[in-house]
Protein backbone atom coordinates (compact mmCIF):
# COMPACT_ATOMS: atom_id res chain seq x y z
CA UNK A 1 0.00 0.00 0.00
CA UNK A 2 1.05 3.57 -0.63
CA UNK A 3 2.21 5.23 2.58
CA UNK A 4 -0.55 7.15 4.36
CA UNK A 5 1.87 10.02 5.10
CA UNK A 6 2.16 10.68 1.39
CA UNK A 7 -1.61 10.63 0.98
CA UNK A 8 -1.98 13.04 3.89
CA UNK A 9 0.58 15.37 2.34
CA UNK A 10 -1.21 15.32 -1.00
CA UNK A 11 -4.56 15.88 0.73
CA UNK A 12 -3.08 18.81 2.61
CA UNK A 13 -2.02 20.43 -0.66
CA UNK A 14 -5.48 19.91 -2.10
CA UNK A 15 -7.46 21.01 0.95
CA UNK A 16 -5.27 24.03 1.69
CA UNK A 17 -6.42 25.79 -1.50
CA UNK A 18 -9.75 27.61 -1.79
CA UNK A 19 -9.87 26.43 -5.41
CA UNK A 20 -9.67 22.76 -4.60
CA UNK A 21 -11.70 23.02 -1.41
CA UNK A 22 -14.57 24.06 -3.69
CA UNK A 23 -14.09 20.78 -5.51
CA UNK A 24 -14.02 18.91 -2.17
CA UNK A 25 -11.15 16.71 -3.28
CA UNK A 26 -10.66 14.92 0.00
CA UNK A 27 -8.19 12.72 1.75
CA UNK A 28 -11.00 10.17 2.00
CA UNK A 29 -11.23 9.91 -1.78
CA UNK A 30 -7.49 9.55 -2.20
CA UNK A 31 -7.22 6.79 0.38
CA UNK A 32 -10.29 4.96 -0.89
CA UNK A 33 -9.18 5.03 -4.52
CA UNK A 34 -5.42 4.67 -4.32
CA UNK A 35 -5.33 1.03 -5.36
CA UNK A 36 -7.81 1.55 -8.19
CA UNK A 37 -5.70 4.40 -9.59
CA UNK A 38 -2.53 2.33 -9.37
CA UNK A 39 -4.21 -0.69 -10.96
CA UNK A 40 -5.36 1.36 -13.94
CA UNK A 41 -1.88 2.90 -14.18
CA UNK A 42 -0.32 -0.56 -14.19
CA UNK A 43 -2.63 -1.72 -16.99
CA UNK A 44 -1.63 1.22 -19.16
CA UNK A 45 2.08 0.78 -18.43
CA UNK A 46 1.88 -2.90 -19.36
CA UNK A 47 1.20 -2.13 -23.02
CA UNK A 48 4.45 -1.68 -25.00
CA UNK A 49 4.50 1.76 -26.57
CA UNK A 50 7.38 2.32 -28.98
CA UNK A 51 5.95 4.41 -31.84
CA UNK A 52 7.15 1.98 -34.52
CA UNK A 53 5.32 -0.93 -32.86
CA UNK A 54 2.09 -0.39 -34.76
CA UNK A 55 0.03 -3.13 -33.10
CA UNK A 56 0.83 -2.18 -29.53
CA UNK A 57 0.55 1.54 -30.20
CA UNK A 58 -2.96 0.81 -31.41
CA UNK A 59 -3.64 -1.06 -28.16
CA UNK A 60 -2.51 1.97 -26.20
CA UNK A 61 -4.87 4.22 -28.12
CA UNK A 62 -7.77 1.82 -27.60
CA UNK A 63 -7.05 1.66 -23.87
CA UNK A 64 -6.95 5.45 -23.60
CA UNK A 65 -10.28 5.79 -25.38
CA UNK A 66 -11.78 3.27 -22.96
CA UNK A 67 -10.37 5.13 -19.94
CA UNK A 68 -11.55 8.52 -21.17
CA UNK A 69 -15.04 7.37 -22.09
CA UNK A 70 -15.40 5.91 -18.60
CA UNK A 71 -15.08 9.53 -17.36
CA UNK A 72 -17.71 10.85 -19.74
CA UNK A 73 -15.16 12.37 -22.10
CA UNK A 74 -16.31 12.48 -25.71
CA UNK A 75 -13.50 10.83 -27.65
CA UNK A 76 -12.35 10.21 -31.19
CA UNK A 77 -9.17 9.15 -32.96
CA UNK A 78 -7.40 11.44 -35.39
CA UNK A 79 -5.91 9.15 -38.02
CA UNK A 80 -3.15 10.10 -40.45
CA UNK A 81 -1.59 7.57 -42.88
CA UNK A 82 1.64 6.18 -41.47
CA UNK A 83 1.14 7.70 -38.03
CA UNK A 84 -0.05 6.30 -34.68
CA UNK A 85 -3.57 7.38 -33.70
CA UNK A 86 -3.92 10.67 -31.86
CA UNK A 87 -6.50 10.36 -29.09
CA UNK A 88 -8.74 13.42 -28.75
CA UNK A 89 -11.34 14.12 -26.09
CA UNK A 90 -13.71 16.86 -24.96
CA UNK A 91 -15.46 17.49 -21.64
CA UNK A 92 -17.83 20.36 -20.90
CA UNK A 93 -17.21 22.55 -17.89
CA UNK A 94 -19.52 24.72 -15.82
CA UNK A 95 -18.66 27.59 -18.15
CA UNK A 96 -18.02 27.65 -21.86
CA UNK A 97 -16.29 31.02 -21.64
CA UNK A 98 -12.86 29.42 -21.44
CA UNK A 99 -11.38 26.25 -22.91
CA UNK A 100 -8.23 24.63 -21.59
CA UNK A 101 -6.53 21.95 -23.68
CA UNK A 102 -4.18 19.32 -22.23
CA UNK A 103 -1.45 17.60 -24.26
CA UNK A 104 0.59 14.52 -23.35
CA UNK A 105 2.09 11.65 -25.31
CA UNK A 106 1.51 7.97 -24.73
CA UNK A 107 4.47 6.60 -26.69
CA UNK A 108 7.86 5.97 -25.11
CA UNK A 109 11.53 5.69 -25.99
CA UNK A 110 12.83 2.37 -27.36
CA UNK A 111 14.13 -0.05 -24.73
CA UNK A 112 17.12 -2.34 -24.45
CA UNK A 113 15.82 -4.93 -22.02
CA UNK A 114 19.37 -5.98 -21.14
CA UNK A 115 19.88 -2.59 -19.46
CA UNK A 116 16.78 -2.85 -17.28
CA UNK A 117 16.68 -4.44 -13.85
CA UNK A 118 13.11 -5.57 -14.56
CA UNK A 119 10.88 -5.98 -17.61
CA UNK A 120 10.18 -2.41 -18.83
CA UNK A 121 6.58 -3.35 -19.64
CA UNK A 122 5.88 -5.24 -16.42
CA UNK A 123 5.50 -2.39 -13.90
CA UNK A 124 7.22 -3.02 -10.59
CA UNK A 125 6.71 -1.20 -7.29
CA UNK A 126 9.97 -0.61 -5.38
CA UNK A 127 9.69 1.51 -2.27
CA UNK A 128 7.99 4.76 -3.16
CA UNK A 129 8.40 4.39 -6.94
CA UNK A 130 6.94 2.49 -9.86
CA UNK A 131 9.41 1.35 -12.55
CA UNK A 132 8.34 0.92 -16.18
CA UNK A 133 8.83 2.55 -19.56
CA UNK A 134 6.76 5.76 -19.69
CA UNK A 135 6.01 5.61 -15.97
CA UNK A 136 7.04 9.26 -15.87
CA UNK A 137 7.15 10.24 -19.55
CA UNK A 138 4.12 10.64 -20.00
CA UNK A 139 1.66 8.04 -18.77
CA UNK A 140 1.70 9.25 -15.15
CA UNK A 141 0.46 12.64 -16.32
CA UNK A 142 -2.44 11.07 -18.19
CA UNK A 143 -3.42 9.08 -15.10
CA UNK A 144 -3.18 12.23 -12.95
CA UNK A 145 -5.58 14.08 -15.27
CA UNK A 146 -8.14 11.28 -15.19
CA UNK A 147 -7.83 10.79 -11.42
CA UNK A 148 -8.43 14.51 -10.89
CA UNK A 149 -11.66 14.21 -12.89
CA UNK A 150 -12.70 11.19 -10.82
CA UNK A 151 -12.15 13.05 -7.55
CA UNK A 152 -14.16 16.04 -8.71
CA UNK A 153 -17.00 13.83 -9.91
CA UNK A 154 -17.08 11.97 -6.59
CA UNK A 155 -17.52 15.34 -4.87
CA UNK A 156 -20.33 16.30 -7.25
CA UNK A 157 -18.20 18.89 -8.99
CA UNK A 158 -17.36 19.68 -12.60
CA UNK A 159 -14.40 21.48 -14.16
CA UNK A 160 -14.81 25.24 -14.26
CA UNK A 161 -13.52 25.41 -17.84
CA UNK A 162 -14.36 23.32 -20.86
CA UNK A 163 -11.58 20.80 -21.34
CA UNK A 164 -9.92 19.22 -24.34
CA UNK A 165 -7.36 16.43 -24.35
CA UNK A 166 -4.85 15.44 -27.02
CA UNK A 167 -2.69 12.34 -26.47
CA UNK A 168 -0.06 11.78 -29.16
CA UNK A 169 1.57 8.45 -30.05
CA UNK A 170 4.88 9.45 -31.68
CA UNK A 171 6.39 12.32 -29.68
CA UNK A 172 9.47 10.26 -28.89
CA UNK A 173 9.92 9.72 -32.63
CA UNK A 174 10.01 13.48 -33.24
CA UNK A 175 6.27 14.12 -33.81
CA UNK A 176 6.61 13.97 -37.62
CA UNK A 177 2.84 14.05 -38.19
CA UNK A 178 1.69 16.32 -35.36
CA UNK A 179 1.75 19.56 -37.37
CA UNK A 180 -0.46 17.98 -40.04
CA UNK A 181 -2.92 16.73 -37.42
CA UNK A 182 -3.09 20.12 -35.71
CA UNK A 183 -3.64 21.83 -39.05
CA UNK A 184 -6.34 19.42 -40.23
CA UNK A 185 -8.26 19.56 -36.94
CA UNK A 186 -7.60 23.18 -36.00
CA UNK A 187 -11.29 23.99 -35.48
CA UNK A 188 -11.80 21.14 -33.00
CA UNK A 189 -8.53 21.96 -31.22
CA UNK A 190 -9.31 25.62 -30.64
CA UNK A 191 -8.64 26.63 -27.03
CA UNK A 192 -7.64 29.61 -24.91
CA UNK A 193 -4.53 27.90 -23.58
CA UNK A 194 -2.69 24.66 -24.28
CA UNK A 195 -1.16 22.90 -21.27
CA UNK A 196 1.77 20.72 -22.30
CA UNK A 197 2.03 18.09 -19.59
CA UNK A 198 5.48 16.66 -20.28
CA UNK A 199 8.78 16.87 -18.43
CA UNK A 200 9.99 16.91 -14.80
CA UNK A 201 9.29 19.20 -11.86
CA UNK A 202 12.21 21.30 -10.67
CA UNK A 203 15.17 19.51 -9.06
CA UNK A 204 14.29 21.24 -5.78
CA UNK A 205 11.05 19.23 -5.74
CA UNK A 206 8.84 22.26 -6.31
CA UNK A 207 6.13 22.25 -8.94
CA UNK A 208 7.52 23.78 -12.11
CA UNK A 209 5.72 25.70 -14.82
CA UNK A 210 7.64 26.31 -18.01
CA UNK A 211 6.84 29.02 -20.55
CA UNK A 212 8.89 27.59 -23.39
CA UNK A 213 10.99 24.66 -24.50
CA UNK A 214 14.18 24.33 -26.43
CA UNK A 215 14.03 23.08 -29.97
CA UNK A 216 15.98 20.05 -31.03
CA UNK A 217 17.92 18.73 -33.96
CA UNK A 218 20.98 16.61 -34.51
CA UNK A 219 23.10 14.70 -36.94
CA UNK A 220 25.10 11.54 -37.35
CA UNK A 221 28.73 12.03 -38.39
CA UNK A 222 30.81 9.17 -39.81
CA UNK A 223 34.51 9.47 -40.64
CA UNK A 224 36.53 6.96 -42.64
CA UNK A 225 39.90 5.25 -42.40
CA UNK A 226 41.01 2.19 -44.39
CA UNK A 227 38.52 0.31 -46.54
CA UNK A 228 38.70 -2.62 -44.09
CA UNK A 229 39.91 -3.08 -40.54
CA UNK A 230 43.70 -3.49 -40.38
CA UNK A 231 46.10 -5.24 -38.01
CA UNK A 232 47.21 -2.53 -35.57
CA UNK A 233 50.72 -3.93 -35.34
CA UNK A 234 51.35 -4.03 -39.06
CA UNK A 235 49.67 -0.71 -39.89
CA UNK A 236 49.43 1.29 -36.65
CA UNK A 237 51.05 4.72 -37.02
CA UNK A 238 50.75 4.53 -40.80
CA UNK A 239 47.05 4.07 -41.67
CA UNK A 240 44.80 6.90 -40.38
CA UNK A 241 42.67 5.78 -37.44
CA UNK A 242 39.07 7.06 -37.81
CA UNK A 243 38.36 6.67 -34.08
CA UNK A 244 41.14 9.12 -33.30
CA UNK A 245 40.14 11.36 -36.20
CA UNK A 246 36.60 11.53 -34.84
CA UNK A 247 37.87 12.23 -31.30
CA UNK A 248 39.90 15.18 -32.58
CA UNK A 249 36.96 16.43 -34.65
CA UNK A 250 34.54 16.31 -31.72
CA UNK A 251 37.07 17.94 -29.39
CA UNK A 252 37.36 20.83 -31.83
CA UNK A 253 33.64 21.58 -31.42
CA UNK A 254 33.67 22.47 -27.70
CA UNK A 255 36.19 23.70 -25.17
CA UNK A 256 36.85 21.95 -21.86
CA UNK A 257 34.25 24.04 -20.07
CA UNK A 258 31.45 23.08 -22.46
CA UNK A 259 31.38 26.27 -24.53
CA UNK A 260 30.68 25.45 -28.19
CA UNK A 261 33.51 26.73 -30.38
CA UNK A 262 31.74 26.35 -33.72
CA UNK A 263 31.61 29.69 -35.55
CA UNK A 264 28.09 31.13 -35.61
CA UNK A 265 26.63 28.56 -33.23
CA UNK A 266 25.23 31.21 -30.87
CA UNK A 267 24.31 33.75 -33.55
CA UNK A 268 20.75 35.03 -33.34
CA UNK A 269 19.88 33.98 -29.78
CA UNK A 270 16.86 36.02 -28.64
CA UNK A 271 17.85 37.92 -25.46
CA UNK A 272 16.00 37.13 -22.25
CA UNK A 273 13.37 39.61 -21.10
CA UNK A 274 13.50 41.32 -17.71
CA UNK A 275 10.78 38.96 -16.40
CA UNK A 276 12.70 35.92 -17.62
CA UNK A 277 15.91 37.13 -15.98
CA UNK A 278 14.06 37.66 -12.71
CA UNK A 279 12.52 34.18 -12.92
CA UNK A 280 15.98 32.65 -13.35
CA UNK A 281 17.35 34.66 -10.43
CA UNK A 282 14.43 33.47 -8.25
CA UNK A 283 14.94 29.80 -9.16
CA UNK A 284 16.36 27.72 -6.28
CA UNK A 285 20.02 26.86 -6.81
CA UNK A 286 20.48 23.09 -6.99
CA UNK A 287 23.88 22.73 -8.67
CA UNK A 288 25.79 21.58 -5.58
CA UNK A 289 23.10 19.03 -4.68
CA UNK A 290 23.04 17.70 -8.24
CA UNK A 291 26.83 17.31 -8.32
CA UNK A 292 26.55 15.27 -5.12
CA UNK A 293 23.65 13.18 -6.46
CA UNK A 294 25.37 12.48 -9.77
CA UNK A 295 28.88 11.93 -8.34
CA UNK A 296 30.34 14.78 -10.37
CA UNK A 297 33.66 16.28 -9.44
CA UNK A 298 33.00 19.32 -11.62
CA UNK A 299 30.43 20.87 -13.89
CA UNK A 300 30.74 22.42 -17.32
CA UNK A 301 30.40 26.18 -17.59
CA UNK A 302 31.69 26.63 -14.01
CA UNK A 303 30.21 29.42 -11.96
CA UNK A 304 26.90 29.40 -13.82
CA UNK A 305 23.57 27.93 -12.70
CA UNK A 306 22.06 25.00 -14.55
CA UNK A 307 19.02 27.14 -15.39
CA UNK A 308 21.23 29.70 -17.13
CA UNK A 309 22.72 27.02 -19.39
CA UNK A 310 19.27 25.66 -20.22
CA UNK A 311 18.47 29.02 -21.80
CA UNK A 312 21.32 28.70 -24.30
CA UNK A 313 21.86 26.35 -27.26
CA UNK A 314 23.99 23.31 -26.51
CA UNK A 315 25.83 20.61 -28.46
CA UNK A 316 25.96 17.13 -26.99
CA UNK A 317 27.75 13.96 -28.09
CA UNK A 318 25.04 11.33 -27.60
CA UNK A 319 27.09 8.32 -28.56
CA UNK A 320 30.23 7.12 -30.32
CA UNK A 321 30.92 3.82 -32.03
CA UNK A 322 34.05 2.40 -33.67
CA UNK A 323 35.17 -1.24 -33.74
CA UNK A 324 34.61 -2.92 -30.33
CA UNK A 325 35.54 -2.76 -26.65
CA UNK A 326 35.51 -5.09 -23.68
CA UNK A 327 35.52 -8.79 -24.47
CA UNK A 328 35.09 -8.07 -28.19
CA UNK A 329 38.06 -5.70 -28.41
CA UNK A 330 40.53 -6.61 -31.15
CA UNK A 331 43.98 -5.34 -32.16
CA UNK A 332 42.72 -3.42 -35.18
CA UNK A 333 42.63 -0.03 -36.80
CA UNK A 334 38.90 0.57 -37.34
CA UNK A 335 37.51 1.23 -40.79
CA UNK A 336 34.97 3.84 -39.68
CA UNK A 337 33.89 5.79 -36.61
CA UNK A 338 30.46 7.30 -36.01
CA UNK A 339 29.09 9.83 -33.53
CA UNK A 340 25.54 11.00 -32.90
CA UNK A 341 25.30 14.70 -32.10
CA UNK A 342 22.33 16.26 -30.32
CA UNK A 343 21.67 20.00 -30.55
CA UNK A 344 19.27 21.88 -28.29
CA UNK A 345 18.03 25.15 -29.73
CA UNK A 346 16.71 28.33 -28.15
CA UNK A 347 14.47 31.05 -29.54
CA UNK A 348 16.08 32.81 -32.48
CA UNK A 349 18.07 29.90 -33.89
CA UNK A 350 16.52 27.96 -36.81
CA UNK A 351 17.16 24.25 -37.17
CA UNK A 352 18.97 24.54 -40.51
CA UNK A 353 21.23 27.34 -39.27
CA UNK A 354 22.55 25.20 -36.43
CA UNK A 355 23.07 22.17 -38.67
CA UNK A 356 24.80 24.25 -41.31
CA UNK A 357 27.15 25.74 -38.71
CA UNK A 358 28.25 22.26 -37.62
CA UNK A 359 28.75 21.07 -41.19
CA UNK A 360 30.79 24.15 -42.09
CA UNK A 361 32.94 23.55 -39.01
CA UNK A 362 33.61 19.99 -40.16
CA UNK A 363 34.71 21.33 -43.55
CA UNK A 364 37.04 23.80 -41.86
CA UNK A 365 38.77 20.88 -40.16
CA UNK A 366 39.79 19.64 -43.61
CA UNK A 367 36.98 17.19 -44.29
CA UNK A 368 35.22 16.55 -47.56
CA UNK A 369 31.56 16.35 -46.47
CA UNK A 370 29.03 14.13 -48.21
CA UNK A 371 25.48 13.04 -47.44
CA UNK A 372 25.98 9.65 -49.09
CA UNK A 373 28.21 6.67 -48.40
CA UNK A 374 31.51 7.65 -50.04
CA UNK A 375 32.77 5.51 -52.91
CA UNK A 376 36.37 4.20 -52.89
CA UNK A 377 37.17 6.88 -55.46
CA UNK A 378 35.90 9.64 -53.14
CA UNK A 379 37.83 8.24 -50.20
CA UNK A 380 41.04 8.09 -52.23
CA UNK A 381 40.56 11.60 -53.60
CA UNK A 382 40.34 13.31 -50.18
CA UNK A 383 42.61 13.07 -47.11
CA UNK A 384 39.62 13.22 -44.78
CA UNK A 385 36.01 12.29 -45.57
CA UNK A 386 32.92 12.71 -43.38
CA UNK A 387 29.38 11.59 -44.09
CA UNK A 388 26.77 13.73 -42.35
CA UNK A 389 23.18 12.59 -41.90
CA UNK A 390 20.91 15.40 -40.72
CA UNK A 391 18.56 12.87 -39.08
CA UNK A 392 15.27 14.17 -40.39
CA UNK A 393 15.43 17.81 -39.35
CA UNK A 394 14.06 18.63 -35.89
CA UNK A 395 12.06 21.63 -34.72
CA UNK A 396 12.73 25.11 -33.31
CA UNK A 397 12.31 26.49 -29.81
CA UNK A 398 9.13 28.28 -28.78
CA UNK A 399 7.99 30.54 -25.92
CA UNK A 400 4.97 32.10 -24.27
CA UNK A 401 5.34 35.57 -22.67
CA UNK A 402 5.65 35.29 -18.90
CA UNK A 403 3.20 38.15 -18.33
CA UNK A 404 0.35 36.61 -20.37
CA UNK A 405 -2.79 37.06 -18.18
CA UNK A 406 -4.16 33.52 -18.54
CA UNK A 407 -0.69 32.12 -17.79
CA UNK A 408 -0.55 34.19 -14.60
CA UNK A 409 -3.95 32.75 -13.60
CA UNK A 410 -2.69 29.19 -14.03
CA UNK A 411 0.47 29.86 -12.02
CA UNK A 412 -1.59 31.43 -9.23
CA UNK A 413 -4.01 28.50 -9.14
CA UNK A 414 -1.20 25.96 -8.91
CA UNK A 415 0.63 27.97 -6.25
CA UNK A 416 -2.49 28.02 -4.03
CA UNK A 417 -2.79 24.26 -4.30
CA UNK A 418 0.88 23.26 -4.28
CA UNK A 419 2.90 26.06 -2.71
CA UNK A 420 5.73 28.07 -4.33
CA UNK A 421 6.07 27.45 -8.06
CA UNK A 422 9.31 27.55 -10.05
CA UNK A 423 8.69 29.55 -13.21
CA UNK A 424 11.07 28.48 -15.96
CA UNK A 425 11.40 30.62 -19.10
CA UNK A 426 12.54 27.51 -20.97
CA UNK A 427 12.46 23.78 -20.27
CA UNK A 428 15.80 22.05 -20.75
CA UNK A 429 14.26 19.28 -22.81
CA UNK A 430 12.39 19.62 -26.08
CA UNK A 431 8.70 19.19 -26.77
CA UNK A 432 7.03 20.31 -30.03
CA UNK A 433 5.50 23.50 -28.64
CA UNK A 434 6.19 25.47 -31.80
CA UNK A 435 3.61 23.35 -33.62
CA UNK A 436 0.85 24.54 -31.31
CA UNK A 437 2.05 28.12 -31.70
CA UNK A 438 2.43 27.83 -35.47
CA UNK A 439 -0.65 25.77 -36.40
CA UNK A 440 -3.18 26.78 -33.74
CA UNK A 441 -2.00 30.31 -32.90
CA UNK A 442 -2.63 29.49 -29.26
CA UNK A 443 -0.42 30.24 -26.23
CA UNK A 444 0.85 27.35 -24.12
CA UNK A 445 2.31 26.50 -20.74
CA UNK A 446 4.25 23.45 -19.64
CA UNK A 447 2.89 21.66 -16.55
CA UNK A 448 5.11 18.66 -15.69
CA UNK A 449 4.63 16.35 -12.70
CA UNK A 450 7.47 13.77 -12.86
CA UNK A 451 10.35 13.65 -10.37
CA UNK A 452 13.60 15.02 -11.78
CA UNK A 453 15.44 11.72 -11.18
CA UNK A 454 12.96 9.60 -13.14
CA UNK A 455 15.50 8.13 -15.63
CA UNK A 456 13.53 9.64 -18.48
CA UNK A 457 14.60 8.11 -21.83
CA UNK A 458 16.92 5.70 -20.01
CA UNK A 459 16.75 2.25 -18.42
CA UNK A 460 14.77 1.83 -15.21
CA UNK A 461 12.47 4.78 -15.84
CA UNK A 462 10.30 5.47 -12.80
CA UNK A 463 7.73 7.74 -11.20
CA UNK A 464 7.83 8.67 -7.54
CA UNK A 465 4.35 8.02 -6.19
CA UNK A 466 4.24 11.30 -4.31
CA UNK A 467 4.76 13.06 -7.64
CA UNK A 468 1.80 11.17 -9.05
CA UNK A 469 -0.44 12.22 -6.17
CA UNK A 470 0.86 15.78 -6.30
CA UNK A 471 0.08 15.70 -10.01
CA UNK A 472 -3.56 14.92 -9.24
CA UNK A 473 -3.67 18.07 -7.13
CA UNK A 474 -1.98 20.14 -9.80
CA UNK A 475 -4.37 18.99 -12.53
CA UNK A 476 -7.40 19.50 -10.30
CA UNK A 477 -6.31 23.03 -9.42
CA UNK A 478 -6.06 23.93 -13.12
CA UNK A 479 -9.33 22.28 -14.05
CA UNK A 480 -11.18 24.10 -11.24
CA UNK A 481 -9.52 27.46 -11.91
CA UNK A 482 -12.10 30.24 -12.26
Amino acid sequence: MFRNSALLQCAFFLLSSPLTTTAQISETWLRANEQRVLQEFQQLLSIPNVASDTANIGRNATKLVEMMQARGIRTKLFQTPGAPPVVFGELDGTSSARTLAFYAHYDGQPVDRADWQTDPFDPVRKGDRIYARSASDDKATIIAMLAALDAMKAAGQRPASSLKFLFEGEEEAGSPHLATILREHAAELRADLWLICDGPVHQSGRQQVYFGARGTTGMEVTVYGPSRELHSGHYGGWAPNPALMLAHLLASMRDENGRVTIAGFYDGVTPLTALEKKALADTPTVDADLRQELALGRQENPGRKLEDIVNEPTLNVQGIRSADTGKLARNVIPAIATANLGIRLVKGIPVKQSQDAVIEHIRKQGYFVTEDDPTPEVRKAHPKVAKVNRRGGGYPASKTPMDLPIARQVVAAIAKARGPVVEAPTLGGSVPLFMFEQELRTPFLGIPIANHDNNQHAANENIRLQNLWNGVGTMAAIMMMR
